[in-house]
């Protein structure tokens, strides 16, 4: 992830990216607070009666969408895509050395 504060000024601050479940779906009351070398930190900013490890229990699968792309991308050898129109997966490698 980026420490890319990007949104932070915007009517909503996803902290350092969008948090949603498995399949994408966008979970509001999630927030990706903080960030270091290893560690996400995600606050829970919704109901306060919602038991959280009822709703995500251990194991549970979460996807971000980060703020910033090129730190996040630049982590990895290449991209795996999926088309817009539901097409074959495709392999977009990464090149350096600008």
């Amino acid at each position: 992830m980026s420490r890319d504060r990007g949104t932070s000024k915007q009517p909503h601050d996803y902290g350092y990216g969008q948090v949603c479940d498995a399949n994408g779906k966008a979970i509001p009351d999630l927030a990706f607070d903080e960030a270091n070398q290893e560690h996400g930190v995600l606050r829970w900013t919704g109901d306060r009666s919602v038991d959280l490890s009822e709703r995500f229990p251990i194991g549970s699968q979460l996807r971000i969408l980060p703020n910033h792309a090129c730190a996040t991308g630049a982590q990895h050898q290449g991209y795996v895509v999926l088309p817009a129109d539901g097409g074959d997966l495709k392999r977009w490698d990464r090149f350096g050395g600008w």
